[in-house]
């Protein structure tokens, strides 16, 4: 029995199927009720991310208002892609909210770390730095556009009690996206801080102990025991807070709009504005398929940057 079971995982997928289809018995009979329950939900998968990603690479080459009927239109709509300066504005207005979004990791490094100590009234703490991860971006954005206000809030009125003059943030083209990037720090400080708090508690006592015997510091320890065992955990947080911020869009659509002057209008709602303001369905598809080529190809970068940095135990 040992011996089957044994070349039956050495066969490939296909060649697994085949002696499934010819086999019997009761090994048979427990794989077919198996596929039977996936089968709701490898339908359902099917259906609703399948096809419809197969009929996004479609539509593109459409004409299509949804109140008008689809008309090809071959290459027409890639090629407005290449010259529609919104698009590009928009490009650059993603990578900028990312690049500011980035290094707000490093808050939540410094958090987890703090967090991870012996101190008192830590649970709190960490429960309190957790509750706007779990807080609808509708109420968070709302909040901080009052903060934001330049006649009563209190961003502007905290800076003025130190004889500073706070901007229009919201209405100020050069402070509109960092004011973005702020709000996102605060939102996403604790979600990632909960994830890297998990990786250090995951960091085995016995590396410290050894490293202390040698004589190593606090910051020693941190700089050659802490960060190299924590990169894999790092990693992840990176990859997830990137493909995160590229799809940037509740925000924006709550607390600027896009404004001012485009000055905040990343590429997911300048989709949105096109599919369901202007109906542009299918040159909206294309900027979709832009979005989709863009973050695949730094994920793919970053896999690869990973190998060298990134250190599995």
């Amino acid at each position: 029995m040992e011996r089957t079971l044994s070349v039956r995982h050495k066969l490939s997928a296909s060649q697994r199927l085949k002696w499934l289809i010819r086999g019997g018995g009761i090994e048979k009979r427990r794989a077919l009720w198996a596929y039977a329950f996936l089968s709701l939900s490898l339908l359902g998968l099917l259906v609703f991310w399948v096809l419809p990603i197969i009929a996004a690479f479609g539509l593109g080459f459409l004409k299509w208002t949804l109140l008008s009927s689809p008309e090809w239109a071959g290459l027409s709509n890639f090629q407005r892609l290449l010259d529609d300066k919104y698009f590009w504005n928009a490009l650059k207005n993603t990578f900028y909210y990312v690049a500011g979004v980035m290094p707000g990791i490093i808050i939540s490094l410094f958090l987890a770390v703090l967090l991870n100590q012996k101190l008192r009234f830590t649970t709190l703490y960490r429960t309190l730095y957790y509750l706007p991860t779990i807080t609808m971006w509708t109420a968070i954005a709302l909040v901080w556009k009052w903060l934001y206000s330049p006649q009563y809030g209190l961003v502007n009125w905290t800076l003025g009690l130190i004889g500073i003059k706070g901007p229009a943030w919201l209405s100020d083209p050069n402070w509109a996206m960092p004011a973005q990037i702020f709000t996102s720090w605060w939102k996403g400080a604790g979600y990632n801080m909960l994830i890297l708090l998990a990786g250090l508690q995951g960091i085995p006592r016995i590396y410290y102990e050894a490293a202390a015997i040698d004589g190593a510091n606090w910051w020693q320890q941190f700089r050659h025991v802490t960060l190299p065992l924590l990169t894999p955990t790092i990693y992840f947080v990176v990859v997830m807070t990137f493909i995160g911020s590229f799809g940037v869009f509740a925000q924006i659509y709550i607390m600027t709009e896009g404004g001012p002057g485009q000055a905040t209008t990343t590429i997911i709602y300048y989709l949105y504005n096109t599919a369901f303001k202007y109906f542009d369905i299918g040159y909206a598809d294309v900027l979709a398929i832009a979005f989709f080529i863009v973050v695949f190809t730094f994920t793919i970068i970053q896999t690869q940057l990973q190998k060298r940095w990134v250190h599995y135990t």
